[in-house]
């Protein structure tokens, strides 16, 4: 397996979204994942940059993440908000926090 150099976490109540792109940008990782997984899968990778929306629970998951020796950023919600567009989206929304982490 490649290896992971960012990740774009997009969080919500029950699934999250993943998606991590090597040093070259390929896309190596793109999974949905369960709450009760994502730590489980976390702890599996190589350090790394996350890149979170700001919202109420990204904290929380910041926390939890920087725990385990990631580094994680956390981003406005207006640097994400045009990856979301709610009749059709061009990229998901983890695909931008992937781009803006790095930007």
């Amino acid at each position: 397996m490649q290896s992971i150099l960012t990740v774009g976490l997009d969080i919500a109540k029950s699934v999250f979204q993943v998606h991590g792109v090597d040093a070259v940008g390929q896309v190596v990782i793109r999974r949905q994942l369960k709450r009760r997984y994502v730590l489980e899968f976390f702890q599996k990778l190589q350090p790394c940059l996350v890149g979170i929306e700001a919202c109420a629970s990204s904290h929380h998951w910041s926390r939890e993440l920087q725990a385990l020796g990631l580094t994680v950023r956390l981003m406005p919600p207006a640097y994400v908000k045009p990856y979301g567009a709610p009749r059709r989206r061009v990229l998901p929304v983890e695909e931008g926090s992937t781009q803006k982490v790095v930007d």
